[in-house]
């Protein structure tokens, strides 16, 4: 009996692997920290605004997303003519991968990065190309070393899921000079809010001055919009228009839409949620590694902690820490097998992860 048959290497794609959610049983408190959700919830102001048109939900919604182009070229002094919205930031790397990439193409990715790269890649029937990362960050030359007449797109995460590496602007303006000119440099700077350093600039400068740089970013993590999946990109105007020929004309709900204005314009919600993120990452790092652990420095709203390979594992401490209602992330599917990724919780949360970590290694 015959039947349809996927297009070649589709079923050669590893699927997308979500942290686990929790399971909540009676009498124990769970927190979920494998998702680098933000704690804090979005602003109620968005909530407010969410709920403010509910009563219109049988309206499609307005197909461009004007009102939220318009809202993050106010924030960030760009042309809305030059945004792009879609479901998360995600479709709008899928909707790249469909008008850049094709069969027989090219794309590089560093050995940690974001897992969708590769599938968005794979997904169009090109090539997913790895760049080896030098100690868990991007390493420039090794993305230009692997460059061929193929390659057609970069992607890059910065700061980086889930390691919480950064690279510096000096540095991604010279990865952007030494990439032929047909190439296309997508930045993903979805957790740039969170970035404090002097050396760092999620990218806007870049697209403005070149014609082959896209940054793309999200309301997922900061602003808290994870269920609503909507996120944008500013490029160049002739990047925005073909992608735009692709994209569905209702992505984004009316929602979604009007919850990430109202969470855009909350700048101190932003501000309070950052300054905690600076706090408790700073905290974390410093306890557990006195615990004998290590732990990557992180620029971003998580921490990667690392374990032995024999004895005190990772999955002898996941399992630990589940049993206590503490889900971190585990990164078998990332290439770290022997280590767990912590979003930074509430301080009740943090603080327990610290106490469970401190009995495990004490074997307790």
């Amino acid at each position: 009996m015959s039947r349809p048959v996927p297009n070649p290497g589709i079923l050669d794609i590893a699927p997308y692997t979500p942290g686990k959610s929790p399971v909540a049983e009676p009498g124990r408190k769970v927190f979920k920290l494998s998702a680098n959700e933000t704690p804090f919830g979005p602003s109620p102001k968005a909530i407010e605004a969410f709920k403010s048109v509910a009563d219109h939900l049988e309206d499609y919604p307005e197909g461009t997303s004007r009102v939220l182009r318009e809202a993050i070229g106010r924030s960030f002094g760009l042309d809305p003519n030059r945004i792009i919205c879609g479901a998360g930031s995600d479709e709008i790397l899928n909707l790249l991968a469909h008008t850049y990439l094709g069969q027989g193409d090219e794309a590089i990715s560093t050995t940690h990065g974001f897992l969708v790269y590769p599938i968005a890649t794979m997904a169009v029937g090109a090539r997913n190309v790895i760049a080896q990362e030098t100690n868990l960050t991007c390493n420039v030359d090794a993305i230009l070393k692997a460059v061929t007449p193929k390659t057609k797109l970069v992607w890059l995460a910065n700061p980086n899921n889930p390691t919480g590496t950064y690279v510096p602007f000096d540095e991604v303006k010279r990865l952007r000079a030494g990439l032929p000119s047909h190439v296309l440099l997508v930045l993903d700077a979805a957790y740039c809010d969170y970035v404090s350093r002097n050396d760092y600039e999620m990218g806007i400068e870049l697209v403005a001055t070149t014609e082959n740089t896209v940054v793309t970013h999200t309301f997922s993590k900061i602003h808290g919009l994870a269920a609503l999946r909507i996120g944008w990109m500013f490029g160049p105007e002739h990047i925005i228009d073909a992608v735009n020929r692709i994209r569905g004309p209702f992505n984004v709900s009316t929602p979604a839409m009007y919850a990430a204005i109202a969470a855009i314009e909350d700048t101190a919600h932003q501000a309070m949620s950052k300054q905690f993120t600076e706090t408790w990452r700073n905290w974390l790092t410093e306890e557990i590694g006195k615990l004998g652990l290590k732990v990557t420095p992180s620029v971003a709203n998580f921490v990667l902690i690392h374990f032995p390979t024999e004895g005190k594992t990772s999955d002898a401490a996941d399992a630990f820490l589940t049993k206590r209602g503490l889900v971190l992330r585990a990164l078998k599917n990332y290439g770290l097998p022997h280590a767990l990724r912590m979003t930074i919780g509430t301080e009740e949360a943090n603080r327990l992860v610290v106490e469970g970590l401190r009995d495990f290694m004490a074997g307790k």
